[in-house]
């Protein structure tokens, strides 16, 4: 009975140590295991720090005197470098090395370590050239060097099987021509190879996927091979100055994708083929300062996108065949120095200065009318003191007669006289 009535009592006490005890359970609890509403706090990301360049690599910039800095993969005052995201190493893939002091050299072992390159560029680099190592050679896919590395050989060049662009100017470069470095480059889109002093002849096979060729300023000579009118995707050719010869090949309209050719300053004879009429998307034309003939065809006038068109210093004769709207849309055009070339002056205005004569009614150039040296200012003067000089010459002919029959009266007494003292001492 006693035990009965005290359970009421040890239940209430047991009710309010659970209430005191629950609340600092429950936040023990939730200090130590998030809720399930709360989001998990992040982890660091293994990329949020990014891995350090590949220590060999490190040490080949050194070697090149390339500043690394904290952070080598950046833009520097003297390089532009480019790396990948790899680990836990980073390696390059790019590196431009331009304006290098005289105490930068290549060697062997900078270049094997930086094998992982796919883009190299010289730039106003005129260190000694060294053989690449294989590996970097078939990895490389643009090379790039402008005013650098001395002199650069045709077998050097050719041992970038993988290129798809070269570009190479102000470097001399010695070959037999330029099918020592084409041969193996098969991938190669971008052909540019400029005032390098390059010698013998145009190749006779070129790979099809060229879509850029630029050999200007060399001393290739020569007939254009027909081969190069079989480039489908060739947009731009440049072979001015050269010494190549002979005429523009027939089928010269068959390059459908061209939009920029030059092939100025060469000995280049012959008319300009008809077929050039199918290339519609033409911007550029330059056949400048070579010994081309005939009459310019008309259907120069009907190519909507020309905007640079250069045909001076030719042999080229009869009308030119251009109204004032097809003058008035080109940029620039030049056609001077075509002695027998001369313009219709009913369609074109002589305000045009196109450096060649007008025609006359037979459609022969128009023999220049004296040159004069007064402008018409001063001959209108000239023409006033003229007749002022006239005028005065009138006046001065009264006042000159007057004087003349004086004289002859003053003579005729002078005679008498005379006359008359030896008639006296003869009589005498």
């Amino acid at each position: 009975m006693a035990t009965s009535s005290l359970d009421p009592f040890f239940l209430l006490i047991f009710l309010t140590l659970s209430l005191t005890i629950s609340p600092s359970f429950t936040s023990s609890k939730s200090l130590s295991s998030p809720s399930p509403l709360s989001s998990p706090s992040p982890k660091p990301s293994p990329t949020s720090t990014p891995s350090i360049l590949d220590p060999k690599q490190l040490k080949a910039l050194q070697s090149l005197n390339i500043p690394t800095g904290k952070n080598p993969c950046s833009s520097l005052h003297n390089s532009t470098i480019t790396c990948d995201n790899s680990t836990p190493f980073r390696h390059i893939v790019s590196l431009t090395l331009s304006n290098c002091t005289d105490d930068v050299a290549l060697s062997l072992t900078a270049m094997k370590a930086l094998y992982t390159l796919n883009n190299i560029q010289f730039v106003n680099c005129p260190v000694t050239p060294i053989r690449l190592p294989s590996q970097l050679a078939l990895n490389l896919k643009t090379f790039t060097c402008v005013n650098s590395l001395k002199k650069l050989s045709g077998v050097w060049l050719s041992k970038l099987h993988n290129v798809t662009e070269l570009t190479v100017s102000n470097v001399k470069v010695v070959a037999t021509g330029p099918y020592v470095i084409l041969n193996n480059m098969i991938h190669l889109n971008t052909f540019m190879i400029t005032n390098a002093n390059l010698s013998g002849y145009l190749p006779k096979h070129w790979h099809s996927n060229i879509s850029y060729i630029d050999l200007s300023g060399n001393k290739l000579r020569g007939r254009i091979p027909t081969s190069i009118t079989e480039l489908e995707n060739l947009e731009y050719l440049n072979l001015s100055g050269n010494m190549l010869n002979g005429t523009i090949p027939v089928s010269f309209g068959d390059l459908s994708s061209l939009k920029n050719v030059s092939l100025a300053s060469n000995s280049l004879s012959g008319s300009i083929p008809d077929s050039i009429a199918a290339i519609s998307e033409l911007v550029h034309l330059d056949l400048g300062s070579n010994e081309l003939n005939g009459t310019i065809p008309k259907f120069i006038s009907n190519m909507k996108g020309l905007k640079y068109l250069n045909l001076e210093k030719n042999n080229f004769r009869g009308v030119l065949p251009f109204n004032a709207s097809f003058v008035k849309k080109l940029i620039v055009l030049k056609v001077g120095e075509n002695s027998n070339l001369c313009y219709n002056h009913s369609t074109l205005s002589s305000k045009v200065k196109l450096g060649i004569a007008r025609c006359d009614k037979h459609g022969l150039p128009m023999a220049p009318p004296a040159s004069k040296e007064i402008s018409s200012d001063d001959s209108d003067d000239s023409d006033d003191y003229s007749d002022d000089e006239s005028v005065h010459k009138e006046h001065s002919h009264g006042p000159s007669k007057v004087v003349l029959g004086i004289s002859i009266a003053l003579s005729s007494i002078v005679f008498l006289i005379i006359f008359l003292i030896l008639l006296a001492k003869c009589c005498k």
